[in-house]
């Protein structure tokens, strides 16, 4: 256990306080976790002198102190002739879950009281109930972007509270919920919003900003693909005719930027960040992954599970998402033929996706760097000694040339020690 580290989903306690109920509180109301007993901050073992009793005092405090009381196990185990207590709690499904009145999330590896807004969404899931079904704050609401849209889709010549009905934006109890009114042409929503800036050399020059919000998920939406076609479209003549060219691929930003729209949450303090560079686009979305997704899931698999599925619902409709989670094979596949790759960074509470502009052409690279890529590119995997051999570079050249290809987000690295490969991305 020596060296191991605190994570989100993981604590260690050196002894047995009432302090480790809040972290029962955080993991029963967010993600699955752990908290070890017997182990101090830096993860050095120095066990429990009681570790049997210690267990039941724990449990007892648990559902003394805890509710509802959530699902967990505890285990006595041994560590370097040492006994210390393993802890698992499982995610519930009637959140949230308090502690003296209180309910408690993960940050990083801290835990801290959770706000009034997350508190609010907890106590919808526990209704298994989404923030999008709820009732709107305002009931005056029009739909001329929608019914524009619908009409050029499907031919529709007025949107009615029948058509309302059918896409699940107006209840059959009478009312708006929260999902029509982000698509409403206005809407008072408090956290909605789209936050686009365009920087020069360096992120402390801005030349463009705008906060788009308080209108139509899809007005924002088309404005942002309308400042991405300013920057990274242009029109260049070939013969007798003008062909458009595009520095980043439409489509894969297209699915980033629905992407983040349609998976966000929308009673959170954060808008959604576009930041647009000379060398690329970075979509940043304020939540990490949606309950019961892992990012190789995310990653690898057309694999859907929707946090707004009334929404996603009508983006649907109008052709701007597919149904079936395709996404990121989909903005993968838009730099097939390109040697800079995209890339996604999840965390827990944020996912950003990094779109470069794209470069085919191999006078992008050094001289060593094209030696070794024209070397991976054309094999599945290779190590570092496998790559000495090959380009007849000396071990510390290699190491230097594929970190840079690594920067470049150009190959990947896999594993550690002398088993560590590397492969085209």
């Amino acid at each position: 256990m020596m060296g191991k580290r605190e994570k989100y989903n993981l604590e260690f306690k050196s002894d047995v306080t009432r302090t480790f109920l809040k972290t029962v509180s955080a993991f029963a109301n967010y993600n699955d976790g752990k908290i070890v007993f017997g182990i101090d901050d830096g993860g050095t073992v120095i066990g429990l002198h009681s570790a049997k009793e210690d267990s039941l005092r724990v449990e007892n405090m648990i559902n003394d102190s805890i509710d509802p009381v959530p699902v967990f196990k505890i285990e006595v185990k041994t560590v370097d002739g040492k006994n210390i207590i393993e802890l698992y709690v499982k995610k519930g499904l009637d959140t949230p879950y308090f502690y003296h009145g209180k309910a408690y999330k993960r940050s990083d590896t801290s835990t801290t009281e959770m706000d009034r807004f997350e508190l609010r969404r907890l106590t919808m899931e526990g209704f298994h109930m989404n923030y999008e079904e709820k009732k709107a704050s305002s009931q005056d609401l029009e739909f001329k972007i929608l019914e524009s849209k619908l009409k050029e889709k499907t031919g529709i010549e007025h949107i009615s509270l029948d058509i309302l009905r059918t896409l699940e934006l107006y209840t059959k109890e009478g009312y708006y919920n929260v999902a029509g009114e982000l698509l409403a042409d206005q809407n008072d929503v408090e956290f909605s919003g789209i936050d686009i800036a365009r920087f020069g050399k360096n992120i402390n020059q801005i030349l463009y900003r705008e906060l788009i919000n308080k209108n139509s998920l899809l007005a924002q939406y088309d404005k942002a693909i309308e400042l991405y076609r300013l920057y990274y479209q242009y029109e260049e003549v070939e013969g007798f005719s003008r062909v458009r060219k595009e520095l980043i691929p439409q489509e894969a930003f297209r699915e980033s930027l629905a992407n983040a729209i349609v998976h966000r949450i929308w009673d959170i303090n954060a808008t959604i960040r576009i930041s647009m560079f000379d060398d690329g686009i970075e979509i940043h979305s304020p939540v990490g992954l949606p309950e019961g997704v892992s990012e190789e899931e995310y990653l690898n698999r057309p694999l859907s599970v929707l946090r707004n599925p009334i929404i996603a619902g009508v983006f649907y409709r109008l052709d701007i998402i597919e149904k079936f989670g395709t996404g990121i094979t989909r903005i993968n596949r838009e730099y097939s033929n390109s040697l800079t790759k995209p890339s996604f960074m999840i965390s827990q509470n944020s996912i950003r996706i990094q779109l470069p502009v794209v470069k085919t052409d191999q006078t992008y690279l050094l001289e060593e760097e094209i030696a070794v890529y024209n070397i991976i590119k054309d094999e599945r995997e290779l190590t570092r000694a496998e790559l000495d051999r090959k380009t007849g570079f000396n071990k510390a050249k290699t190491i230097r040339t594929l970190n840079k290809l690594i920067d470049k987000n150009i190959i990947r690295k896999e594993g550690k020690g002398p088993g560590t490969t590397y492969s085209k991305r």
